[in-house]
C-alpha cells in the first residue's frame, strides 16, 4: 500500500491489509484532522479494508466530528462498505 496527501485529500493505492497499513493511514489522518475538519480519502484500487481502519474512521467521524468523504475505485470495496452500513456515515461514492 502507498499513501500520499494532497491538501486535505489522502490518496491510497494498493491493498489495505496489514497493521503497518493501518498505522500509516492513522498517522496521516491524525495529522490532517489536526488542521482540517473535512478530509477526502481516495482509495484507488484496494479490494478490502481492515476493521481497525474502519474503527478509526468511525472514531474520526463520530467522536472528533471530522467530515470524511471516501471515493473507492473497486466495486467490491464499495459493496463491503454498503454491507456494514457505513456508506452514509463515510459518504462513500464510487470513483468514475
Amino acid at each position: 500500500m502507498d499513501i500520499k496527501t494532497v491538501g486535505n485529500s489522502v490518496i491510497i493505492t494498493g491493498n489495505i491489509k496489514t497493521i503497518g497499513d493501518y498505522q500509516a493511514i492513522k498517522s496521516t489522518l491524525e495529522s490532517l484532522a489536526a488542521t482540517s475538519k473535512t478530509i477526502t480519502i481516495d482509495i484507488k484500487d484496494s479490494i478490502s479494508i481492515t476493521s481497525s481502519v474502519i474503527g478509526f474512521l468511525t472514531k474520526l467521524v463520530q467522536k472528533e466530528k471530522i467530515d470524511i468523504q471516501i471515493r473507492v475505485g473497486d466495486a467490491n470495496l464499495y459493496n463491503l462498505f454498503d454491507e456494514i452500513n457505513v456508506v452514509q456515515l463515510f459518504k462513500v461514492t464510487k470513483a468514475k
